[in-house]
């Protein structure tokens, strides 16, 4: 079984984001880029389940601008055996991007896709979703647990009240949560490994996709600044503060 990662070059969760001065969207220039992090825990459980051997090859593919092959390089210095470039000018829209992995999955023929279950840049929530419908595969979303038998996968899910367990079928599309794993670190040996594994580069004509944008950013602007908390001295207070002041109670 091949498994299919999708993956993200995002800022940095550790950097401070900025807007930038026109409101036209976050700096991104001089700014540390990452792996998005729901997306190394989908590349942590791919290489789980080859390790268990229920896999014989782990690709990771990115959507992106050129830069996005360091991202591609991380996931193979965790250990994934090859790496997949879809190059565009700018990242795609997430319905652009399920239709690039549809073409990927069509090439490729996969007997699972793993992939965060949003990007913590546009925490959209929805790429795993449109490409099982795209395809038409069975989906299991916000997997906390996966476990593989012979033709199906059991996947507990994190819901409002609590967990749910679902059976899929392969092929299928699994959208990981963050609770699933804790996503190794990548060995100097294994960096070293990584420049010289296999990177495949299509662009998006290649695949015979259109990713022209269908939404339009009119502004971007910070969220407004939290008044100072205060102190009280007694319950008493801060129950009259609540019911005269926050008129909560």
């Amino acid at each position: 079984m091949k498994i299919l990662v999708p993956v993200k070059r995002v800022i940095d969760a550790n950097v401070k984001v900025r807007v930038k001065s026109d409101q036209s969207g976050v700096e991104l220039a001089n700014i540390k880029m990452a792996m998005n992090p729901f997306c190394e825990i989908a590349v942590e459980e791919a290489l789980r389940m080859k390790e268990a051997g229920h896999a014989d090859e782990v690709i990771v593919v990115s959507a992106g601008v050129a830069q996005a092959q360091e991202t591609l390089r991380t996931g193979l210095a965790m250990g994934a055996d090859r790496g997949i470039l879809i190059e565009c000018e700018n990242d795609p829209e997430p319905l652009a991007v399920a239709k690039l992995l549809k073409a990927i999955c069509e090439k490729e023929e996969p007997g699972v896709v793993l992939l965060g279950k949003q990007a913590i840049d546009g925490d959209n929530n929805q790429t795993g979703q449109m490409l099982a419908g795209l395809l038409g595969w069975a989906v299991a979303t916000f997997a906390s647990r996966i476990e593989v038998s012979d033709d199906t996968f059991r996947v507990t899910r994190e819901i409002d009240g609590g967990l749910e367990a679902v059976k899929t079928p392969r092929p299928s599309v699994i959208t990981v949560d963050l609770r699933l794993n804790e996503p190794r670190y990548a060995s100097l040996p294994n960096i070293m490994k990584a420049k010289k594994k296999q990177v495949d580069k299509y662009t998006p004509a290649d695949l015979g996709v259109d990713i022209s944008p269908r939404l339009e950013i009119l502004k971007v602007v910070e969220p407004p600044a939290r008044d100072a908390g205060v102190k009280v001295s007694s319950a008493a207070e801060l129950v009259d503060k609540l019911k005269n002041e926050a008129k909560v109670i």
